[in-house]
């Protein structure tokens, strides 16, 4: 495959696979619970417990495997990476489709776990077709795939939830099929020979990937906000369908049509508000603004008293992706081309890691405060917890640009320095 490859083309090409791929990982977001309900035989509360776990060994899986995955693209290329990765989502979902156990849930999770390279490797395509004053707007596609992606996966999954809770997982197993297809006979392969670099198994590991981000000083108070941000996020991924069942009885249904609505506002924020934003405010101001909106929603979200609440709190809330991008963009600016992957690959077990530590702490919040051994109910309060670490994350990251100011000063006096003759 050459790797010659035009870059709005490469995109298109990257959009759709990612879009194909959330579709199938939308899908079966609405009927999880009631499906861990009836493995389990329990209430809707201890179900969120099980929903908690099966995120840590999803995330456990990834967070060694991740940085060998991203290592290996640096090596032989982003394609053959991201093929491995959507055939195992294909594996996982007929583990769930044909579960007679809990058991058969988790080893679904464990085997899409340790091929769940597929937003690493796009990344990190990404990055590499990308220009520097190109790359926080391209990195958005992602985020508009995940919102339109979201548009259709969800509401299609609640509806087909309604007849069998087979039927979505059947429906995202043959999706992920037809997206490894689709990437073996269209996708190129975007990283190019001269900025492949060898393998290195010290380089490979979760511990080795992380230590790598400390090469990179300017990014170090970035990176830690971005712990926080993706522990705070897992108030909304780990126990939106919970909550909404329990606080309004929403049924599959109506949590798919709030996901699909949470998908089309994403959509229009990665896809489109993100080009006029960042230009026109820079990096710095959309992170800092976009974390702002998202703690409020946060903390909008714990108190609402109404269904229809949530869909008007979904909109300060999404409007703060801007952010995501912004800082993404900025983090990757200050390492070189031939580490992209490798990068990616440390921000992934970054991820990981915080995943191992935010579904179950949510859940488990969620769970005591639904109990009926707790002191007072209040299924907001996973919500109420992730308000407070985005606001900690705001804080951080607004002290870290001072730093990044600092070493971009720097690079350009150096470049000027070598210039001279």
């Amino acid at each position: 495959m050459s790797t010659k490859v035009k870059p709005q083309a490469a995109l298109g090409f990257i959009f759709v696979t990612l879009l194909i791929d959330i579709i199938g990982f939308g899908i079966i977001i609405p009927v999880l619970p009631k499906l861990i309900q009836h493995l389990i035989h329990g209430s809707l509360s201890d179900a969120s417990r099980y929903g908690g776990w099966l995120a840590f060994a999803y995330a456990f899986m990834q967070f060694i495997c991740a940085p060998l995955l991203g290592n290996l693209s640096d090596k032989y290329g982003r394609r053959p990476v991201l093929l491995a990765s959507l055939l195992g989502f294909s594996i996982d979902y007929t583990f769930l489709a044909f579960a007679p156990s809990i058991g058969w849930l988790f080893v679904g999770r464990l085997i899409a776990g340790i091929t769940g390279a597929s937003f690493t490797t796009a990344s990190a395509y990404i990055a590499d077709i990308s220009t520097p004053e190109k790359r926080a707007q391209n990195f958005g596609l992602i985020g508009a795939a995940f919102g339109l992606g979201f548009i259709i996966g969800p509401v299609l999954g609640g509806i087909l939830g309604q007849y069998s809770t087979k039927l979505p997982f059947i429906a995202a197993a043959i999706l992920a099929l037809i997206n490894a297809l689709y990437g073996f006979f269209i996708l190129p392969e975007s990283l190019s020979m001269d900025h492949r670099r060898k393998f290195e198994w010290k380089r490979a590991n979760p511990v080795g990937s992380l230590m790598q981000l400390k090469k990179y000083p300017a990014i170090s108070g970035l990176v830690v906000s971005l712990i926080l941000i993706y522990i705070a996020a897992q108030a909304v991924q780990s126990t939106w369908t919970f909550f909404t069942m329990e606080k309004f009885s929403w049924n599959e249904a109506w949590v798919g049509y709030s996901l699909g609505f949470v998908g089309v506002m994403s959509a229009l924020v990665q896809g489109w508000l993100i080009r006029i934003t960042i230009p026109k405010l820079g990096q710095q101001k959309s992170i800092w603004i976009g974390l702002l909106l998202y703690s409020v929603g946060l903390f909008l979200f714990a108190f609402a008293t109404k269904g229809w609440m949530m869909f008007a709190i979904l909109v300060p809330y999404c409007l703060g992706g801007i952010a995501g991008p912004a800082l993404q963009g900025l983090i990757s600016q200050e390492v070189p081309p031939n580490e992209q992957g490798e990068l990616q690959g440390g921000l992934t077990s970054l991820m990981s890691a915080t995943t191992i530590i935010g579904p179950p702490m949510m859940t488990s919040l969620f769970a005591y405060f639904t109990s009926k051994s707790a002191p007072v109910q209040f299924a907001g309060a996973p919500f109420m917890m992730g308000g407070v670490l985005m606001l900690l994350s705001t804080i951080l990251v607004i002290r870290s640009f001072r730093t990044v100011k600092k070493h971009q000063i720097e690079s350009i006096e150096e470049v000027k320095i070598e210039s001279l003759p």
